[in-house]
């Protein structure tokens, strides 16, 4: 996707506001790899990030580093997160080396009003699984 294509996505997340009053603020991030940095009101310490390819929309959420885990628990964490993959809408737990993720994906051809609303729903997912995780980490 083009820095122009992104742009579009960045303003037109910016601009909306979902039907419970959510709104975020986006803004494309050149790299590597280029996406949309997406902070969602009062949530702003776990930005979401959009990446997009020929393929899919790809969301996706950092959570905690392998050092965060406690090592007597470690094994309880991966058990609990893959129970909650199933029932946990449009999300799931990745790992990318020592970080923990959740990531949802979406078609390519998806609605600027159902990408905001995949964001929302990761965002909730993601306090979630903060929230259910807790007690496995430092």
């Amino acid at each position: 996707m083009s820095n122009m294509q992104l742009e579009a996505l960045a303003e037109g997340l910016t601009i909306m506001t979902s039907d419970e009053g959510i709104t975020m603020s986006a803004e494309v991030v050149t790299g590597d790899v280029n996406m949309v940095k997406v902070e969602i009101e009062d949530r702003e310490e776990f930005p979401v990030f959009i990446t997009v390819n020929h393929d899919q929309i790809l969301c996706t959420t950092y959570l905690w580093h392998e050092n965060e885990v406690r090592a007597d628990k470690r094994s309880e964490l991966l058990e609990a997160m893959l129970t909650m993959n199933l029932p946990m809408p449009l999300s799931s737990f990745g790992k990318v080396g020592d970080q923990y993720l959740i990531f949802g994906a979406m078609a390519i051809n998806t609605g600027i009003k159902d990408i905001h609303q995949e964001i929302c729903t990761l965002s909730d997912n993601t306090l979630n699984a903060i929230e259910a995780m807790q007690d496995y980490l430092k």
